[in-house]
């Protein structure tokens, strides 16, 4: 189902204790280690041992150790974004005295839309901007560790920090290094990218909340994050989906300059290509005020704006399985916080320079195509051979086929069923797949001439996903289903369960896979070390020069490589580059 800002969605889619001889003291220690050993019980695979405590540039904070890490969860990074402080930039987060505990994570930022079992429960908690620390506490040997910030993805409308497990990227795996990861939560959907004239004349920067959020994040970790064994001249800003897309856009952000120096872009390159004008987001944003019934004067706007309550805002945001017509989703060019459009900025070299490490999956649609059947019943019904004629006719929706996500004429010759076994469900998902992977290359073409860059090509098709087993659905290697490779045990949101692919039962990763899951922890962390996957040289990922010899890795058991001609060669590019017009 295409919702009506032409959006594919699923369809109608984180002491000890001196010892007296008080009766008082010994009943509060006895209640206090029924309340701990309750704790541990209901936390599985959490150690016994509580996280040293770190004292941030705010307060003191207490963490737990699990898998042998520690993990520091709910630290405020800013003050919460509510009441006069909605739409916003964010304040500096109030200083606690004593040791806060930071052993549980924080309740998700406002959000309606969960993409299925991708993310939720739906929230209304606009208290959300609370960041979480992934440390071994080990010395590396060679001084501060690397460090990774990530961006949830979820297209800036939905996802949260708690559902990924950062305890086995931070040790680095077996041939990686330690790194410190940090993961947050950040303002969504309308509450995180709105533009409206009653708010954009208050003389703050404006529009772009969530990019705000992130590089508050960034400023954080340059204050704070050495006390944690971190290294602030090491920061690599990576994230997936809309993640990627908002690490795009903070590597085009002024406001960003200094705040990190390695830009890592998981599935996909390719949506940052274009992004939305400050016009389309305008219109998007008065048409919300006034299906929410604020109108008057800029000031009486402004007022009944920051006194809706979060239900309202939701209620217009959209539903769970649908993102409505006011929801710009991804970050836009406001002329300060994002100054330019993307190809503007890599064809002037006017963005912040840093080694880049891009890629995407095989066949990033059938995410899409996955969620549309999830909300399509009961039944659960696949796209049928009888729809496929007008879901390919020219001008038909197209996620990712070109600027205007329109399908071009010709598609039907160039994707006929008897390619793909007269399967819709692959000849659909393939067509939008194949235009956002020739995307990609364009974008990592105009930045390896610049800056260093390393390409990547997820080919691994058979990981456990989280998507129920449906009629004529088929994962592959689905947009979300590497993320488990890095942050363990990823399986979407509280609904999720991850699957293996051909018996429709729980598993998670096997030996071989688990040995991808090695390499690529390796990949990521020796990236945030030096810039360089390998750490140091061209194997067994070749740094890509953008021209038709250069080689992508392709992530797949076993590793591999693939030049440009050959990736051109199976993902269309001669049909599609016309049509893309960047």
């Amino acid at each position: 189902m295409i919702s009506s800002r032409g959006t594919l969605v699923p369809r109608e889619p984180i002491h000890k204790t001196r010892l007296v001889r008080s009766a008082s003291t010994v009943a509060l220690l006895a209640l206090t280690a029924l309340s701990s050993s309750l704790a541990a019980a209901a936390s599985p695979g959490q150690d016994s041992a509580a996280a040293p405590v770190v004292t941030t540039a705010d307060g003191a904070v207490r963490g737990v150790t699990e898998n042998g890490v520690n993990v520091y969860r709910g630290i405020p990074y800013a003050a919460p974004p509510v009441g006069d402080l909605r739409w916003m930039p964010p304040q500096p987060a109030q200083p606690w005295r004593g040791v806060r505990e930071a052993s549980r994570p924080t309740a998700s930022c406002a959000q309606v839309t969960t993409l299925g079992p991708f993310a939720g429960p739906a929230s209304i908690q606009e208290d959300c901007l609370y960041l979480n620390v992934y440390s071994t506490g080990k010395s590396v040997g060679k001084g501060p560790k690397p460090v990774i910030v990530w961006i949830h993805g979820g297209g800036n409308f939905t996802g949260a920090a708690k559902d990924y497990d950062a305890t086995r990227l931070a040790t680095g795996g077996p041939d990686g290094v330690d790194t410190i990861v940090v993961t947050f939560n950040y303002r969504l959907g309308l509450l995180g990218t709105f533009s409206h004239p009653a708010l954009n004349a208050e003389g703050h920067p404006w529009g772009n909340y969530q990019t705000l959020d992130q590089q508050a994040v960034l400023r954080w970790v340059q204050r704070n994050i050495a006390r944690f064994g971190g290294d602030p001249s090491k920061v690599a800003l990576g994230g997936q989906s809309a993640g990627a897309y908002d690490v795009g856009a903070n590597v085009i952000s002024p406001a960003a300059k200094g705040l990190f120096n390695r830009a890592i872009l998981q599935s996909s390159p390719a949506f940052f290509a274009w992004t939305t004008t400050a016009a389309a987001a305008l219109t998007a944003g008065t048409g919300f005020a006034a299906a929410a019934g604020c109108t008057g004067t800029d000031a009486e706007t402004a007022k009944c704006l920051r006194r809706l309550p979060a239900a309202r805002i939701l209620q217009l945001q959209g539903t769970p399985n649908a993102g409505g017509p006011y929801v710009v989703g991804r970050p836009f060019v406001d002329g300060t916080i994002v100054p330019m459009q993307p190809e503007e900025a890599w064809t002037s070299g006017n963005f912040n320079r840093m080694p880049v490490m891009g890629g995407s999956v095989r066949d990033e649609v059938t995410f899409f195509t996955g969620i549309n059947e999830y909300f399509s019943g009961p039944p659960l019904a696949p796209i049928s051979v009888a729809q496929y004629p007008a879901l390919i006719a020219p001008g038909a929706f197209c996620i990712f086929c070109n600027a205007a996500r329109k399908m071009p004429e010709g598609i039907a010759e160039k994707y006929p069923l008897s390619d793909h076994g007269v399967d819709p469900m692959t000849a659909y998902q393939r067509i939008s797949t194949d235009g956002a992977k020739c995307t990609e290359l364009h974008v990592l073409q105009r930045l390896s001439s610049q800056v260093p860059t390393y390409a990547y090509d997820f080919a691994y098709r058979n990981a456990p996903f989280y998507m129920p087993k449906m009629p004529g659905y088929k994962p592959g290697a689905s947009h979300t289903i590497d993320i488990q490779f890095l942050f363990a045990g990823f399986h979407g949101g509280e609904l999720g369960v991850n699957l293996d692919q051909e018996s429709g039962m729980p598993r998670g990763l096997n030996a071989d896979e688990m040995k991808l899951s090695d390499q690529l922890i390796a990949a990521w962390t020796h990236f945030a070390d030096t810039g360089n996957p390998n750490g140091s040289g061209d194997a067994p990922w070749p740094r890509f020069a953008g021209g038709s010899d250069a080689r992508y890795l392709i992530q797949d058991i076993p590793l591999s490589t693939k030049t440009v001609s050959e990736f051109r060669s199976g993902y269309k590019c001669d049909f599609f580059d016309p049509q893309l017009k960047y």
